[in-house]
Parts: structure tokens; sequence; C-alpha cells
């Protein structure tokens, strides 16, 4: 039997691996698509050289590339638990870890997994490219040092850890440091080192932690930040103001790290001489990473359904972006909304269905505060026909951000639908030098110069009918759904389809002066269609409280008004009751409608 447990933590270690592999496929799939939306690597000379322009460039330069195949993302999730089990192999070699202590290792990995899935809206704000791979990786190859420190021979690691001091720290930034650090602290554990060895080991390192980075700041890296210089390779959790907290991964992760140098000989190996204490033990190791994976792994329902609902919308999917409109079980934060809506719109239900879905603005669960520029706003505004702040907003977040491959494909797109080819040319060009986007380059080539074959396309057909308003740029205060409604309520247009757009606006407004002209207007391009719903109930409502419009003779659906008569004589019942006390009362009967929208929807918060 004693035989037999040696395999219980090779069985735990893949246990954990399998869950954490089928925890990201299964759950986060949008998620990870979106993160390689985010990303951008280019098989170029000149993008190597520009990540090497700044310390720890080799990581970012092997992140970028390994986070491209997230894109299938079993093969993206199959490669980090590959290198993460790169790690705990070169970590159990480095640091003589024997095999009945395996689970230990576990530690450094799981608190690699929260730094991942922890993340949440951090993703569109993350400045650092190949987050997901350049933790781990840089941590793999400093560990990787540090055995091969161990392995030298007293006399030779003086050299070796000057060697490291100066390759290490532009390849890895800050994580060469650590593994300086990881030196000098192990060279106190070794088993036959002389004092003197121990001693200028440990100088060595303290020096080129502090002055390496000063020379290659100097010298080199002269665009660096001089206080980040020692953190190169970090992530900056900064947006209007630093959110410590999420370096708590990292921090423990350094002193994990630090834990296995300072008690190096320590592990004993060999058979289990008292199996029931030490099962207990691998089984609590064992279950308390689980506990801190499970816990610290992100959850927020509204989060992934702005993804996958996102990740409809980059299709020209709307019916599935209504699909997971349909079924939501929170209320919704105004990006679902925006996004159904706008499903709505191009499939011609807009002024039906508008309240079926459910209606809110729930805030996002994030510390962050979160601006729907970064989300979807770019998304939104393209399908809306605003190129010019599309465009806008692709320029400011790849200058503030880094060049995302999304960036490329939207300004792709408004170049494509303005007509500017050499642009667009430009844009495929830098896309075709990708892995996973070339193929989606290829297809937008036959546009260029083809103004026939793009208007009768389904990506961009249905967009040449928003054009029709007057092409400025002003400032939209990152206010993107106020911002839309109050420029397209003033479009003048003799489009049909754009005109629906213009009336919609105007319902969103809820003023009743800026609403009627749009009411007559539509109706007069639509007189052989029925009035869609929601219009015809603002129509009856505003009919009935201002009495300035004669609408006796207009021809509205019975239930229509039906309804309004039965929420003017529910109102009567709940008199005196505060709107909060009125919404679940009404909602039932009337969430479809605009009566409810009109009086008992307020002071949303719009970001």
């Amino acid at each position: 039997m004693k035989a037999r447990l040696k395999y219980v933590p090779i069985i735990l270690v893949a246990s954990l691996f399998l869950f954490v592999a089928w925890g990201m496929i299964s759950r986060e799939d949008s998620y990870l698509w979106k993160v390689q939306e985010l990303n951008l690597f280019l098989d170029t000379s000149l993008f190597f050289k520009q990540q090497l322009v700044v310390a720890g460039g080799m990581l970012t330069y092997l992140g970028t590339f390994f986070t491209d195949f997230f894109y299938h993302t079993w093969l993206g999730v199959t490669l980090l638990c590959a290198w993460w089990a790169l790690l705990l192999t070169v970590s159990a070699l480095a640091f003589k870890v024997p095999m009945k202590w395996l689970t230990l290792l576990l530690i450094p990995v799981a608190l690699l997994v929260i730094s991942d899935v922890d993340l949440g809206y951090w993703i569109y704000y993350l400045k650092l490219r190949g987050y997901f791979f350049s933790a781990t990786i840089g941590m793999t190859v400093a560990v990787a040092s540090v055995w091969v420190f161990r392995c030298l021979p007293s006399v030779a690691r003086p050299v070796y850890v000057t060697l490291c001091g100066v390759a290490l720290y532009p390849l890895l930034g800050c994580y060469g440091l650590v593994a300086l650090l990881l030196m000098a602290i192990l060279s106190w554990r070794l088993p036959a080192d002389m004092l003197k060895w121990r001693i200028l080991n440990t100088a060595i390192a303290l020096f080129c932690v502090l002055v390496v980075p000063m020379i290659f700041y100097r010298w080199v890296y002269y665009e660096t930040n001089f206080d980040m210089i020692w953190f190169a390779g970090l992530p900056l959790f900064e947006y209007t103001e630093l959110y410590t907290s999420y370096y708590l991964p990292f921090i423990l992760l350094f002193v994990s790290y630090a834990l296995l140098a300072a008690t190096y000989g320590l592990l004993k190996g060999g058979d289990v001489s008292r199996p029931f204490p030490w099962l207990t033990i691998q089984t609590m190791l064992f279950a308390g990473v689980l506990f801190a994976v499970t816990h610290f792994w992100y959850r927020d329902y509204n989060f992934h359904k702005e993804l996958d609902m996102n990740r409809s919308m980059e299709a020209c999917d709307w019916e599935q972006v209504l699909q997971h409109a349909s079924d939501l079980q929170d209320e919704p934060t105004r990006s679902i909304v925006l996004m159904k809506n706008l499903a709505l719109f191009r499939l011609g239900r807009l002024g039906d269905e508008l309240y079926h879905y459910r209606q809110g603005a729930k805030a996002s669960n994030t510390p962050l505060e979160i601006r729907m520029t970064q989300v979807v706003g770019r998304d939104i505004y393209f399908h809306y026909g605003q190129l010019n702040y599309c465009h806008r907003w692709c320029l400011e977040d790849g200058v503030e951000f880094g060049w995302r491959a999304v960036h490329l494909k939207y300004l792709t797109r408004c170049a494509l639908l303005d007509g500017e080819y050499s642009a667009a040319r430009k844009y495929l060009g830098l896309l075709k030098h990708t892995r996973y986007h070339k193929s989606w380059a290829e297809q937008q080539e036959k546009y260029l110069g083809h103004r026939e074959t793009l208007l009768s396309s389904r990506e961009y057909g249905p967009i040449t009918h928003l054009r029709d308003f007057s092409d400025v740029l002003a400032s939209d205060n990152g206010l993107v759904e106020y911002f839309l409604m109050h420029l397209l309520v003033d479009v003048d247009t003799n489009d049909p389809v754009m005109q629906d757009l213009v009336l919609f606006a105007a319902l969103w407004s809820k003023d009743i002066p800026t609403f009627w002209p749009r009411f007559f207007k539509y109706a007069t391009m639509h007189t052989d269609q029925r009035m869609p719903t929601h219009y015809q109930e603002a129509a009856y409502l505003y009919g009935h409280l201002e009495h300035q419009i004669d609408i006796s003779h207009m021809p509205f659906d019975e239930g229509v008004k039906q309804n309004y008569a039965a929420f003017m004589e529910l109102a009567q019942k709940c008199a005196g009751m505060t709107e909060e006390q009125m919404r679940p009362i009404f909602y039932p009967r009337f969430g479809h409608t605009f009566y409810y929208d009109y009086f008992l929807v307020r002071n949303q918060k719009l970001y």
C-alpha cells in the first residue's frame, strides 16, 4: 500500500489541472475569445523589436504569441496548463521537492490560475500585453535559472549570478530579479558551500537587483518610468486609481518561492512512514488550493452575458444576441440593453419588442469605474453608422492600452465603408501577419474597390442606411448611450430605416415635443405598414396627457388602448404608493409596455 501512496500527489496535481482546464473551457469560452481579440501578435521582425524596447519584452513577445491560441479555447487552455505543468516540474527539480510533497507546488500554480481567472473587466484596461502567459513563462524561466545555479559547482556560481543579473533583467524584467533573490536565499541552504561563496553570491545578487535596472534605465530603456524599473513585466492595475489588491497573487507567488528556497533540504523523500497523517495533510493542501481557486474565480453573470452577446454581435448573428438577452437571470447592465436594442433594430423588431426583454442599468461587478466605450462602445457606434466615433475610440484605446486585433478590425471596417481603401489595405496588411485573423483579412479584401459588393453584403449593407447625418466628430464624454441617442434624435433623414432609429431615439428621450414630429414623419414614410406597438403606445399616452394632438382618428390597436385603460385604472388604485412600491405590482402585466417605462423607469445610470 505504501508503494501505491506515492502516486497520490500526482493524482491530486492532475485533478487540479483537469478541474481548471474544464472550468476554463466550459465556463470561460467567450471570456478567452475576448482575451485573444484584445491581443495582437504579428509575425514580423519589427513587432519583435518593438517588444524589446522595455525590460521584460521577451515575456510580452512570448505572452502575445501564446495568447493567440485562445482563438481555439481548448488549444489555448491546453498550452496554458502545459506551461503550469512545466513550471511545477522545474520547481520540483530546482528545490528538490520529493514526490510525496509534490502537492505543495500546487500553491504557486493556483496563484497563477487565480491571477488569470479573477480579472473580470480588467481585460479591457490592462496595458501589459500577453498577460495570461507572461507570469507563468517568467517564473518558469526564473526557476529554471535557479535550478542551473544549484547544479553548478560553488566556484562557478558567482560568475553565473553575474551573468544572470545582466541577461535575465532585459528578458524577464522583475522575474529576472526574483531569480537573483532566489539564488541569494538558496545559496545559504546548499550543503558544502563555504561561507565566503554564500556571502559573495548574496552580495552579487543584491547588487545586480539594485544596480542593473538603473543601468538599463540609464543607457537602454530610457522611455521607462523610473519608479517602475524594478517592476517591469508586472501588470499595472491602475485606472483612475491604483488597485493594490490585484497584486496579492503575485506577492504570494514570490513569497511561496522564497519559502521553497529558504526550506531547501528540509523536505525529505522516501516512503511514507505514517500514511494517515500524510494523507490528511495532502487532502487539506489539495482542498485549500481548490477552495482558493474556486473562491477567487471571477463570477459575474452580466459580465459573461455581455461577452456572449458581444461575440454573437461580432458574427452579426442577431437572433443569437436576442437569445442571450431572452433568458436573463439578473438585472442587465446598459451594455446588455444596448446590444439587445441593436439586435432588435437590425431585425426590424425594435418598435414592437423593445420592452419584451428585461430592462435595467445594473452596475458592473467590479471596483473599476467602467466606461462603455471600452466594453462595447466602438461596436455600438459602428453598427449604428457612427464611424467617426468608432474610429476615434479605436485610436484612443490603441494609444492608451496598446494595439489589439479588434482595433485593427474596426478600423478596417470604418475605412471600407468610408471608401478609404489605402487605409483599409494598411490595416488588412497588418492583420495578414497574424495567425488567426489572417483569414478574416483575406475575406475583407474582396471589398477593396468594389463598392457594390460591400453594399450588398450582410455585414456592411444595413449600415449604409444609417449614414444620413452630419459627418462631424465631437466629444461623447464616454457616455455612449446618452450621446448616441441625442445625436440620432436630431437626424433629418428620408431613409425609412434610419427614421425608425430616429423615432426610437425620440421614444428613449421621453420628451413629448420631440416625439410628435418624428412620429408623423415615420408614419408618412411607412404608410403601407402597420405602426409598431411601442410607437402607438407613446402616441396614445402623449395624446391623453397633453391633448394638443388629436389622436381620435388614429388607428390604434385594441391591445394598445386596453393596456392604457387597465394601466390607468391600476394607477388610481395604487394612488399614494411610491414608485418603488408600484413597480413589482405593475411589472407582471405592464412591464412589456411603454406605459410602464414612461412612468416607472427613471434615473437609470448611463455610462
